[in-house]
């Protein structure tokens, strides 16, 4: 049982007893045990992306942060950005030639890195947009601008593998992947249409969850792990499509309990954190987490909230599926 089990029975809303991500890391006894190692998160121009980095710092390691607007993520970021040991590498994540340029500059700086945090993401475009490359703009740059930065990454992360830290790639899911599995394979971006923003969503979500899956079981043998994760219910810039009146309908559908549920930014980045330097998840993965802990089964509700797995949240033959899918899409070869 989790340490902070206890802590999520009964939340009371943002700033009650559930860890902070900083707390993560002093419990854990992770400050400046990871000097001379390097950190690579996406998406740190708001919320969970600036908690994550602003704990993360505590271990001492340096940085490679991305974000699509590095002016606004040097804003975003403010006192916890640290230029002599982080560095801003700008990478939209709707263009894969941005991700290729932004991996170029990144392996530029390094060829070790410990830890690759997918932080960066969209939720609930309204209508059906596309990448530049052509694909949904959920599928392109939650899930396909994260597997191929992974991909052109992946020589530095099993580098950067060692017996005493063994490198992680942290991918940030989310219950609503709970709503639903992936699209089949010539309709990863609704070309049959029915688009809908909350399956949209719904998918990339799951994508994220395979994709961790996925690298645990090709690549956990070579000391280079995976972890995905529901991060709870946080405010953030992540809600900018999402309107008052739906956000109202929402809550009142769900019940006056979840505004007890949420989570401030602090406490929504302590899982992703855990997940990257977490001792427990030394030399393991393939776990999907919540609330500081490995998500229990639950029920097939399409509940987007629930904290639990469902019966599709671990598929080995999807998951094979949406790689060798994502593969053909960025343009790459199969290494094995």
């Amino acid at each position: 049982m989790s340490r902070y089990a206890e802590a999520h029975v009964s939340p009371q809303g943002p700033g009650d007893a559930r860890p902070t991500a900083l707390q993560i890391v002093k419990d854990e006894q992770m400050t400046d045990k990871l000097k001379g190692k390097t950190i690579v998160v996406t998406g740190v121009s708001s919320g969970l992306g600036v908690e994550t980095v602003r704990a993360l710092a505590a271990t001492g390691a340096s940085f490679i942060l991305t974000a699509r607007d590095v002016e606004k993520a040097k804003r975003a970021l403010g006192d916890v950005l640290e230029p002599s040991r982080m560095k801003l590498v700008e990478m939209d994540q709707a263009s894969l030639d941005s991700v290729r340029q932004a991996a170029k500059t990144i392996l530029a700086s390094t060829d070790k890195i410990s830890i690759l945090t997918n932080n960066a993401g969209i939720m609930a475009v309204p209508d059906l947009q596309l990448t530049k490359d052509g694909h949904e703009l959920h599928f392109g740059v939650n899930h396909l601008s994260h597997f191929l930065l992974f991909q052109l990454l992946k020589p530095a992360l099993l580098a950067g593998s060692t017996p005493e830290f063994a490198s992680r790639v942290v991918n940030v899911s989310s219950a609503s992947h709970r709503l639903a599995g992936l699209q089949d394979s010539d309709n990863y971006s609704f070309q049959k249409g029915n688009y809908n923003k909350w399956v949209a969503y719904a998918q990339s979500k799951t994508a994220n969850i395979y994709m961790a899956n996925e690298i645990e079981r090709r690549y956990g043998s070579r000391g280079l792990h995976a972890l995905s994760l529901h991060p709870g219910g946080i405010h953030t810039g992540l809600m900018r499509y999402v309107s008052e009146e739906e956000t109202k309908a929402m809550m009142a559908q769900i019940g006056p309990e979840i505004l007890l549920s949420m989570k401030s930014p602090e406490q929504g980045a302590a899982t992703q954190v855990w997940a990257a330097i977490g001792r427990e998840w030394e030399g393991k993965g393939g776990k999907y987490l919540s609330d500081v802990a490995e998500a229990k089964p639950g029920p097939d509700d399409r509940d987007m909230a629930a904290p639990t797995t469902v019966s599709h949240t671990y598929n080995e033959q999807e998951e094979a599926r949406l790689w060798r899918d994502s593969l053909k899409l960025v343009g790459l070869e199969d290494d094995e």
